[in-house]
């Protein structure tokens, strides 16, 4: 007899905006076991999003153990991490935490990218000024919060955070401190004049390491409190965004990730340096690789906004096992493209890619008396497709590389209708992923091909699937195309001039 070795797992780790998840992964990228934790979400004003850090650690440990006492822990090979972007954690020298971390949907900054944003710092950085990446947010601090900056020994991202905390190393990889935009991004280190302009100095940051490099080795006391090996290689991952786009197999150019998450975020493949507005430029996770990515950051989060807050639907007192969220979609499919003339315009977290407007606003245009629940969640979804169109046709133009398939992950992956009206208003072919942690699943791959030194798109080939696939209905495709050059896409251009207007107005009135 052939006597079968014992399968080889690693464990992937995802330190996201509300919870850490930890899935152990089999070499064909099956899901063997998950832990998962979640932790709360601090809004101390209106528009501000901060976190104690002690939740990142303590949710990562809850969620490894979990995910470890559900396998033989001796299987376990190594462990990746991937996490939110662009959040950070100002620390003192031992790594405890001075004050909340400030989150990547945080708003506050608003002034100072007025006041600091510049082509020069996007050219650096591949970052255009907005609100999003933790410069900002850093000069928010200078000018609000100086003594904190001047006590802080390190800013750590999350993953330098994580590492720290498993390994004792301060560490981190250039794909996850890259979106906190004070990297050179053509040479993959810190930057001496963005951290001069914020005033820090590179003592206070961390060692920068390739992504799928090993960062440290897991500590003997982390190893005993969640039940895995000591001593286990800890490898250096992605952000989330990047580290789904692995996950999805996207590592040559044409192909591109779709995560239908909070935000809507999608990238593709590039081996070229390349920074606009109508695009971000990060780190891919392959070494010395990019990711133009664009972003919405009310993606699923619109949808939930509407759900909670208007919806009014109670599947249990139908007695249905169903979601509010399968409910009005059911409903909806039933209502004909264009929501019979209902158009949203999706800014209710600002605009990002291609406007990177702080003050624009959510607006559904077109409203009529006949219009009801199932017409305004079409054109909830419509408008979330229609600026994917947008954004998705301005990164083609400004990167010279067409994009002829997207691969869709994340909560609205799961529902056909989304996908499809994608599919349509896009006119290109919707794939969702097999796997529904694929976040996950890409900080796996790269502790998988860290242990033996494979390739890294062999194995992102060999641990990633596809599932259902939605391709565009031409009849439908023409239909939209009328909808989006006649009325969407001139929608934003045509109201911008209102909406500073109406923030003064607003402003205005609260203090009266």
């Amino acid at each position: 007899m052939i006597s079968m070795a014992p399968a080889q797992y690693v464990i992937g780790i995802d330190c996201s905006t509300t919870a850490t998840k930890a899935v152990v992964w089999d070499a064909e990228g099956n899901s063997v076991a998950e832990g998962r934790a979640a932790f709360p979400l601090a809004v101390p004003q209106p528009g501000w999003y901060e976190q104690d850090a002690e939740e990142w650690w303590r949710s990562t440990k809850t969620a490894l153990k979990e995910a470890a006492a559900k396998v033989d822990p001796g299987r376990i090979r190594a462990l990746g991490i991937t996490h939110q972007r662009e959040s950070f954690v100002c620390a003192d020298e031992r790594g405890h935490p001075l004050r909340r971390a400030i989150l990547w949907l945080d708003a506050r900054s608003y002034d100072e990218v007025d006041r600091h944003g510049s082509d020069r710092l996007h050219e650096i950085t591949g970052k255009p000024p907005s609100m999003t990446p933790a410069l900002y947010k850093l000069f928010w601090l200078r000018a609000n919060e100086p003594e904190l900056l001047d006590r802080t020994a390190r800013v750590l991202d999350v993953h330098a955070f994580l590492v720290h905390r498993l390994t004792g190393e301060w560490r981190t990889s250039w794909a996850c401190a890259d979106p906190l935009g004070l990297l050179d991004m053509r040479t993959f280190d810190w930057s001496d004049e963005v951290l001069g302009k914020v005033g820090l100095e590179r003592g206070q940051l961390c060692e920068l390491a390739a992504p799928g490099s090993v960062v440290g080795e897991l500590k003997d006391e982390v190893a005993r409190e969640v039940g895995i090996p000591p001593g286990l290689p800890v490898v250096g991952g992605a952000g989330d965004g990047q580290a789904a786009g692995l996950g999805a197999n996207i590592t040559e150019a044409g192909r591109a990730y779709l995560n239908l998450g909070t935000a809507l975020v999608s990238g593709t493949y590039s081996d070229d340096y390349a920074w606009g507005r109508e695009f971000r430029t990060l780190s891919g996770p392959i070494p010395k690789t990019y990711v133009p990515e664009t972003l919405l950051r009310g993606g699923t989060y619109t949808i939930d906004w509407f759900v909670e807050n208007f919806g009014g639907v109670r599947a249990s007192e139908l007695g249905l096992d169903l979601s509010a969220e399968e409910i009005l979609e059911a409903a909806a499919s039933r209502v004909a493209p264009g929501a019979d003339g209902l158009v949203l315009l999706p800014y209710l977290n600002a605009a990002s890619t291609p406007y990177w407007d702080s003050q624009a606003r959510g607006v559904m245009f077109g409203l009529r008396g006949e219009h009801k629940k199932a017409h305004v969640y079409r054109a909830v979804l419509e408008g979330l497709a229609f600026e994917q169109r947008l954004e998705t046709g301005g990164m083609e133009k400004a990167i010279g590389q067409p994009i002829e398939k997207f691969f869709a992950m994340g909560g609205g992956s799961r529902s056909p209708l989304f996908c499809q009206i994608v599919a349509d208003v896009t006119g290109r072919p919707v794939t969702s992923c097999k796997e529904v942690e694929t976040t996950c699943l890409g900080a796996g791959m790269m502790a998988s091909a860290a242990l033996d030194g494979s390739e890294l798109r062999d194995v992102a080939a060999t641990m990633s699937g596809e599932g259902a696939t939605y391709e565009p209905n031409a009849n439908r495709t023409a239909f939209y195309d009328r909808l989006y050059n006649d009325v969407f896409a001139q929608l934003y251009t045509r109201l911008s001039p209102l909406f500073p207007a109406l923030a003064k107005a607003v402003e205005a009135g609260s203090r009266s």
